[in-house]
C-alpha cells in the first residue's frame, strides 16, 4: 500500500438494507461519528423488510443523517479526502439511494467517489475497535443475507473458503423466530429467548455440504423446526418455545464454528474474526472465543453497534480502498448480487 503522511478522512454512507448511515473515520480505524437511523420499528408491523418502504425512507433521511456525521465529527465536506457508499450487495433500491447520493455530493463538492463492496464493510469493522488486527486472517460473515467463510489475504484481498448454498443464517433466524412466535427481526429475539431454554431439548440436524467443505446450509435445519412444530400441534403437545428457539440456535452455531475451526486448522491462521448481523448474538460469540481460546488463536469481533449495517464499516473498507488508488467513476452502479472482490 502507498505510504500516506496525512491523516486521511473518510465519509462513509451505507443504504444495503433498512438502515440510513453515514460515518466520518479517520485514517480507517478511529471513528469520529458514526449515525444510523433505523427502520426496525416500521418493518416489525410487516414482519420483514419491505423494499419498496425501506427505499423511500432512505430517501427521507439520507440528507440528514449525512449532515449528522458530518457536523458530529466537526468537520465540512471541504475536510472529507473521499466518500465512501455501499455499493452491494443489498436490495437495489436502498442501493440506489445511498450510491445516487454519494455521486451526487461527489459531484458537486469534487471529492474522490469510492465503491466499496458491504461484505468488505463488515470484515473492515474488526479494524475499528482492534487497532492491533492486521490481514491475514479468516473471518466470517454472518447476516441476514450473507454466511461467508473468507481468508483475508491483504486488505482489499480475499479468498472465500465457503458460503450458504441457501437460506443464509439469518435469514434462518427470522424465518425461525416467524414460525415460533416472536416476530421481527428474530436474530436479537432468539438469542434472548434463548437463555430461559434447553438448547440440548430437540435433536435438530447439523447440514454439512458434501460439495464444498466449508459450505453451509440452513434451509433443512429450517425445514427441521417447522416439520417439529407442526408434529407438536398435531399431537396436541405443548411447544415450549425457549426449548425451540435454544435447539435451534445451538445446530446453526454448532456448524458455523465447525467450519470456522476446520479452515483455522487447514490453512494454519492464527487469527480469526466473526463479522455482520449474527455476530452480536451471545451464544455464537461465546462458543467462537472459547474455540479459539482452546486452539490458542486470537479471536476478534466488532461490538454490537458494528455487527450490524453502519457506515464506519464502510468509511473503513473505504480507507484501505482509497489508499490502494480505488476510484469510481460517476457511472458508478448498485450491484444487488455484486460477489466479494469484484470491482464496484
Amino acid at each position: 500500500m502507498e505510504v500516506i503522511n496525512k491523516d486521511i478522512y473518510i465519509l462513509g454512507i451505507e443504504s444495503s438494507c433498512d438502515e440510513t448511515a453515514a460515518s466520518v473515520v479517520r485514517n480507517g480505524r478511529e471513528v469520529l461519528s458514526n449515525v444510523i437511523s433505523s427502520q426496525i420499528d416500521i418493518h416489525t408491523l410487516y414482519g420483514g423488510v419491505v423494499p419498496e418502504i425501506a427505499s423511500r425512507k432512505h430517501i427521507e433521511k439520507i440528507n440528514q443523517v449525512v449532515r449528522a456525521a458530518v457536523e458530529e465529527a466537526g468537520m465540512n465536506i471541504a475536510d472529507i479526502d473521499a466518500i465512501a457508499v455501499t455499493a452491494g450487495p443489498g436490495l437495489i433500491g436502498p442501493l440506489l439511494t445511498g450510491v445516487s447520493f454519494a455521486k451526487g455530493m461527489a459531484f458537486a463538492s469534487g471529492k474522490p467517489l469510492v465503491g466499496v463492496h458491504h461484505i468488505e464493510g463488515h470484515i473492515s469493522a474488526n479494524y475499528i475497535e482492534n487497532k492491533e488486527l492486521e490481514p491475514e486472517f479468516i473471518c466470517l460473515v454472518v447476516s441476514g443475507g450473507h454466511t461467508h467463510l473468507v481468508r483475508v489475504v491483504d486488505y482489499g484481498k480475499y479468498e472465500i473458503l465457503g458460503a450458504t448454498q441457501d437460506d443464509a443464517a439469518g435469514e434462518a433466524f427470522d424465518k425461525v423466530a416467524r414460525a415460533i412466535g416472536l416476530g421481527y427481526p428474530g436474530g436479537p429475539k432468539i438469542d434472548r429467548v434463548s437463555k430461559d431454554g434447553n438448547p440440548e431439548a430437540i435433536k435438530f440436524p447439523r447440514a454439512h455440504v458434501a460439495a464444498g467443505e466449508y459450505d453451509f446450509s440452513f434451509s433443512g435445519l429450517k425445514s427441521a423446526v417447522l416439520n417439529y412444530l407442526n408434529s407438536m400441534e398435531m399431537k396436541k403437545e405443548k411447544i415450549v418455545t425457549e426449548d425451540v428457539a435454544a435447539s435451534f440456535q445451538k445446530a446453526v452455531v454448532d456448524v458455523l464454528v465447525a467450519n470456522a475451526m476446520a479452515a483455522v486448522k487447514k490453512y494454519g491462521e492464527k487469527k480469526f474474526a466473526l463479522a455482520g448481523g449474527v455476530a452480536s448474538n451471545s451464544a455464537l460469540r461465546e462458543a467462537m472465543e472459547e474455540e479459539c481460546r482452546i486452539r490458542g488463536i486470537s479471536f476478534y469481533r466488532p461490538s454490537p453497534v458494528l455487527c450490524t449495517d453502519n457506515a464506519a464499516m464502510i468509511a473503513s473498507a473505504g480507507y484501505y480502498d482509497f489508499i490502494r488508488g480505488k476510484r469510481a467513476g460517476l457511472d458508478l452502479n448498485a450491484k444487488a448480487n455484486l460477489k466479494i472482490g469484484y470491482s464496484c
